[in-house]
């Protein structure tokens, strides 16, 4: 397939997704577009959470997303993070080909894997993943002894050294976190919500980042 036909499928893709109940993508692989679920209802393996990205829609001067993340979630006040010291639920990372020389930058997250390695190496279970795909840790159970970190293949967690307010999501001193794919905006009532993320990049112009 040349690469017009492929840009022109992930154009087509990318336009209907939000609006086909059921859209295949790979085989044996399905998009749904769904309701939340009712708050009185444990989440189900019948709908598996995601997020795409576009890396040739991301602007290598913007950082909105990762603002938009960190507000949202209270990790850090808007414009206040410390790149080298605060926790960091999403970052801009540059990627170099080493072959072309060809630069490109894109977000970095928690990747919500099928088979989270850091769900397998943590002693209490306090890091989980739901039944519809999304993988968080349990604040009360975390004992922060950081193996988490150590396993995850994305560099995606952090752990929290100070006391922390204002959070969506617990938190805690002491516990180690990570992109929860804003899941209090999947588990509203009147959702779901997409993610804070992917809302600013939408609001930027580049929707690089579809839920």
């Amino acid at each position: 397939m040349s690469q017009n036909k492929v840009d022109q499928y992930r154009r087509q893709f990318l336009a209907q997704a939000s609006a086909v109940a059921g859209l295949s993508i790979a085989p044996g692989v399905i998009l749904n577009t769904v309701h939340a679920k009712p708050a009185d209802q444990a989440a189900s393996d019948k709908n598996r959470w995601g997020l795409l990205i576009d890396a040739n829609k991301c602007a290598s001067n913007c950082n909105k997303c990762v603002t938009a993340c960190h507000v949202e979630n209270g990790v850090v006040p808007a414009g206040k993070i410390n790149y080298k010291t605060d926790a960091q639920w999403i970052r801009k990372v540059k990627l170099t080909d080493r072959q072309t020389g060809h630069v490109q930058t894109i977000p970095m997250m928690c990747q919500h894997c099928a088979n989270p390695p850091c769900v397998d190496v943590c002693p209490t279970n306090a890091s989980m993943k739901r039944e519809d795909g999304v993988v968080l840790v349990d604040k009360h159970a975390c004992i922060g002894c950081r193996y988490c970190m150590m396993a995850c293949p994305y560099n995606a967690r952090s752990y929290i050294h100070e006391e922390t307010t204002e959070q969506k999501y617990p938190r805690g001193k002491g516990t180690v976190e990570s992109c929860t794919l804003c899941v209090h905006r999947i588990d509203d009532p009147n959702g779901p919500i997409d993610p804070a993320c992917v809302e600013a990049c939408n609001a930027e112009g580049h929707k690089a980042n579809p839920f």
